[in-house]
């Protein structure tokens, strides 16, 4: 479990531990969906962090490297 503070203008400051686990950086947005059970936070996906791969095997390159250069390898 992780505890979050909301300071007086209403930000909310993630521990960094949580920061680091779930990959997010300055300027990322959190999507916060209501369920009957709470809320949930989830880092929003950048659609277009996948183009420069667009391609890339057709002109011989590894797909093994790329898969690690995805994860972060």
């Amino acid at each position: 479990m992780y505890r979050a503070k909301v300071t007086a203008k209403g930000q909310l400051t993630l521990p960094k531990n949580l920061r680091t686990k779930l990959g997010i950086k300055t300027g990322n947005y959190l999507l916060i969906r209501e369920t009957s059970e709470g809320y949930v936070l989830e880092k929003e996906q950048d659609e277009l962090r996948f183009h420069k791969y667009v391609g890339r095997l057709k002109s011989g390159g590894d797909s093994d490297e790329i898969i690690k250069e995805l994860r972060g390898e």
